[in-house]
């Protein structure tokens, strides 16, 4: 198969991606080893994590017509209270976590219909349950990547004068040879305050395999108990205040003990929660769908994901570079989380003294699943490009800029803003929570040192171990895309590469202006970090 662009990887950069280079008038082959696009925010199941002014500035135009579409499928669809179909910043779940939690599955369908118009078109190509297995290269040129079809077993080789890494690990940088790192730098190498003095490559946070529950008191919903369960209940690591299943657990800002609650279905003015911010009301955090927003007697109970730190898989990296390994990890993280769910059913200490909720149900149809665990697991971090312009912590760190905010960059492809949010990692490290300023995104970090026609559209860009803390959010990962996908599209009319876009003023002044036409916003308005 050719095409003009190849977006390896369906997740929100390269849903953009491929967005982005079809409305361009390219035609696109975009490829996702599952059968839901979205990533992080489908197949991993976590509602988007997002700065504090999303409602206003902040992201792409086209990140926004997601976020308006996920609205608009609940106005259109389902029976809503008077006041959640009034308002217009309208929050399925009542999360705390974001200004828009909802379930997965929609969020997948307002994807896919993002895509149609070009689908119908003729313009975009979707191949669903394709992993990229092989690829071949001339020089800094990529010229191939191979794809094996998980269903039916044949393989697709697809060509084009660009291919555009979307994939949630960066897996086309070991099979193109282009140059990529992992884990922690050393401090020598980058500078940072809060690296290591020595690299460690399998060093690399957590991955959590979520799954959605609802609460359905007086039934029992008890699940098998996992044969590796006594492991897992008895699991602490040393630095943890006591073993991972319980609800406390340390604050990432400060590493002290903190306890959790985990109370279902709260009447919305509880006084259980007042006070508890951030995540310390487990259930009300990453709530999918809460009852208030209904009217009364359309859900029976809320529905909540369970993405919290005691299924931080933690025994090793889900890429490290050995393929039995590795799924061995993929493997114990899902156990873990089966075996926590477990916990909750039946050890869990309850307000009344006694333990367990057995009326704990998951919820298949929202993460599109039969047992109502996520499609995938989360990943919080990728390969990364050896890039032209590595992000580094003191660019963006709050304690280091103060007042002067993040660097300016001149070559902006687009904004972002999040704590440097580090979880603890398979290296042995505790959270590590850094204040940081709203940033910008630098072409040089889209730019391998050497590869010519290969960009990165996902969380794998020039950032740090640490740096990619604060731009591996949904967003920004989506900016990101869209970012690559117009470059490929203004490189292919251009006869340009794109590097020399960002050698050349008046290239890069050109390609910039297209990102603006096209609502990519390159600067943040004078505000500081929070």
């Amino acid at each position: 198969m050719t095409a003009d662009v190849a977006v390896v990887g369906g997740g929100l950069g390269g849903v953009a991606a491929a967005l982005a280079a079809a409305r361009s008038g390219l035609r696109v082959v975009l490829t996702e080893e599952y059968d839901w696009l979205g990533g992080q925010l489908t197949v991993q199941a976590t509602p988007p994590d997002e700065h504090p002014w999303i409602e206003r500035f902040g992201c792409t135009a086209s990140y926004r017509e997601l976020r308006d579409g996920i609205r608009d499928y609940y106005r259109r669809w389902y029976p809503l209270t008077a006041a959640a179909r009034a308002d217009r910043a309208l929050n399925p779940g009542q999360g705390r976590v974001s200004a828009l939690c909802a379930e997965p599955r929609v969020a997948h369908d307002v994807l896919q219909a993002m895509l149609a118009p070009h689908r119908a078109a003729g313009l975009l190509d979707l191949r669903t349950g394709h992993r990229p297995v092989a690829a071949t290269a001339d020089g800094d040129a990529v010229t191939s990547v191979t794809l094996l079809d998980l269903a039916e077993g044949g393989e697709l080789t697809v060509t084009a004068p660009y291919f555009l890494d979307a994939t949630e690990t960066g897996e086309l940088l070991p099979l193109t040879g282009t140059e990529f790192v992992t884990g922690f730098e050393s401090r020598d190498l980058t500078g940072e305050p809060s690296a290591p003095a020595t690299a460690a490559p399998h060093n690399m946070q957590a991955v959590s395999w979520c799954f959605a529950v609802e609460h359905r008191p007086g039934e029992d919903h008890t699940i098998d108990k996992p044969d590796d369960y006594a492991q897992w209940r008895d699991y602490r690591p040393p630095y943890w205040p006591d073993r991972m299943f319980g609800m406390l657990a340390p604050k990432p800002q400060t590493l002290e003990p903190t306890w959790r609650r985990f109370e279902p279905n709260p009447e919305p003015n509880d006084p259980g929660s007042a006070g508890l911010a951030g995540d310390l009301d487990l259930w009300t955090f990453r709530r999918l769908l809460a009852r208030a927003t209904f009217t009364p007697g359309t859900l029976d109970s809320d529905v909540t994901l369970v993405n919290w730190p005691m299924i931080d898989y933690l025994e090793g990296p889900v890429f490290g570079g050995d393929p039995a390994t590795d799924a061995h990890h993929v493997a114990g993280a899902k156990r873990m989380s089966r075996s926590f769910l477990y916990w909750l059913q039946t050890e869990l200490p309850r307000a009344d003294g006694g333990s367990g909720l057995p009326g704990l149900r998951t919820r298949p149809d929202v993460l599109g699943t039969a047992d109502g665990f996520a499609k995938g697991p989360y990943l919080r971090e990728s390969r990364r490009i050896r890039a032209r312009y590595t992000v580094t912590e003191q660019d963006v760190s709050l304690a280091v800029r103060g007042e002067r905010g993040a660097v300016r960059y001149p070559d902006s492809v687009g904004i972002g803003s999040y704590r440097i949010d580090l979880h603890p990692s398979t290296g042995g490290d505790n959270y590590l929570d850094i204040g940081s300023s709203p940033f910008r995104i630098p072409l040089g970090a889209l730019l391998p040192e050497r590869v010519t026609n290969l960009l990165p559209a996902a969380k794998n860009i020039g950032t740090t171990h640490i740096t990619n803390g604060c731009y591996r959010l949904h967003p920004v990962e989506w900016n990101v895309g869209e970012a690559a996908g117009l470059l490929a599209a203004h490189c292919l009319r251009r006869h340009a590469t794109p590097h020399q876009v960002l050698a050349d003023e008046r290239r890069l002044a050109d390609y910039q202006a297209e990102l603006t036409d096209h609502g990519v916003e390159l600067s943040w308005p004078e505000v500081r970090g929070y």
